[in-house]
């Protein structure tokens, strides 16, 4: 399993438009076989901020995501909506769900 997570930051003005851009990148992603799940989180003390929490079966997985379409279109739509460069960062597994990673 490969992880990816992402903090980002948007103008407030265009909150609403991200969140639906997102929603749609998101669905898109979910359809993906590589993909096992993808969660679009707001924080609840800034309505500004979001966190996407993603996993996939493996690297390659995540790789082809970011060829997709719909992601492709997300990134070029989300650009210009960011109040700072998103950051994300990527994890191999040790713990999760029910099992241990050895």
């Amino acid at each position: 399993m490969y992880f990816v997570c992402v903090s980002i930051r948007v103008k407030p003005e265009f909150s609403e438009q991200f969140i639906e851009a997102t929603l749609q990148n998101a669905r898109g992603t979910r359809r993906e076989p590589g993909n096992l799940r993808f969660d679009v989180l707001r924080r609840e003390d800034d309505q500004t901020c979001f966190f996407l929490y993603e996993a996939y079966r493996d690297k390659e997985s995540f790789a082809r995501h970011q060829e997709t379409q719909h992601y492709l279109e997300w990134r070029e739509a989300v650009k210009d909506w960011m109040a700072e460069p998103r950051l994300g960062l990527r994890y191999l597994p040790l713990f999760y769900g029910d099992s241990e990673v050895s």
